[in-house]
């Protein structure tokens, strides 16, 4: 089975049988975080082949011995992080992301969230592994293309309407597909007012509250963001509620309403990305500086190195 991920500095890495068969060239050098977790001092394709190992070994990333249980948060403000705490608390009642071997998965698990995403990067392209199917349905996932084990958030997004959840976070990599989930968030929801302004003339007074109420939507979370262009970023200010910088030059000139994190930040755009990144902020196990100041905050010595 191939698979394909892009991880530390966007290196695109293929692992076939559970073995990395190729590693290509990162995109950058230096990443804060790697440093930080991984003792990484400067990105090259050994030592991301060896980071790929570390977790085909350790957690069983594209194998069937893959963990999904007992992941301690990886970060303070990933975004499985993130989306965990906004499950556990009522902020979404859904999330959409993906897993090795399974692709697209829909979930109200927050365990299930944080054992997916806590060392995930860029999943590319990935093969279906049954073993990992069944522990994601064990764990109440639900797993909208089985057979191929596709990568499709707007997939997901419809699946996760149709199983009837109304506040969904969605994990994207492009501004094309957020634009289609919010499109279709509009479009779904146009179709549940025309419902219910047609019912409203056969239902007497006391039930006329609960038509009208009962809208979807997606919380638009954009990941692996390194490299995107300045067209692409300005799509993404339109329809994203929350970003992630990455190693991205053009999203760090976005004024946001929010910023965690200074290195490789998370942005809001949007109140609801707002709420959703405070909610995570009271869970994190270390001090926090709250404070009023003009943002975007980036200081230089701690930027990924270059930014693209």
């Amino acid at each position: 089975m191939r698979h394909i991920m892009e991880m530390v500095g966007k290196t695109r890495v293929v692992i076939e049988d559970g073995a990395v068969v190729e590693v290509f060239n990162p995109d950058i050098y230096w990443c804060p975080l790697f440093e930080k977790a991984r003792g990484i001092q400067k990105i090259d394709p050994a030592e991301v082949k060896k980071n790929m190992e570390f977790r085909i070994r350790e957690f069983g990333f594209f194998t069937p011995e893959r963990k999904l249980d007992g992941f301690e948060d990886f970060v303070g403000f990933g975004a499985s992080e993130t989306m965990m705490s906004g499950l556990k608390h009522g902020i979404i009642d859904a999330s959409v992301s993906v897993c090795d071997g399974a692709g697209t998965v829909v979930t109200k698990n927050p365990s299930l969230v944080q054992g997916m995403g806590a060392r995930m990067s860029g999943l590319v392209y990935t093969e279906p592994i049954p073993e990992i199917i069944q522990k994601i349905k064990d764990r109440d996932g639900i797993i909208p293309d089985e057979k191929t084990a596709a990568i499709d958030p707007l997939l997901g997004a419809k699946t996760a309407a149709d199983l009837g959840f109304k506040k969904i976070a969605v994990t994207v990599a492009d501004a094309k597909t957020a634009e289609k989930i919010r499109n279709f968030q509009n479009e779904r929801n146009n179709e549940k007012n025309n419902v219910g302004n047609n019912e409203k003339n056969n239902i007497g007074n006391n039930e006329k509250n609960n038509i009208g109420n009962n809208e979807i939507y997606f919380l638009i979370i954009a990941v692996h963001t390194t490299g995107i262009s300045k067209e692409e970023s300005e799509e993404l200010k339109k329809y994203a509620d929350i970003v992630t910088l990455c190693a991205s030059k053009h999203l760090r000139e976005i004024k946001p309403l929010l910023q965690v994190g200074t290195a490789v930040p998370l942005i809001a755009l949007t109140q609801a990305g707002r709420e959703l990144l405070l909610e995570r902020a009271k869970y994190v196990n270390s001090t926090l500086l709250v404070n009023t100041m003009p943002l975007p905050v980036l200081p230089e010595q701690k930027q990924p190195k270059e930014l693209v």
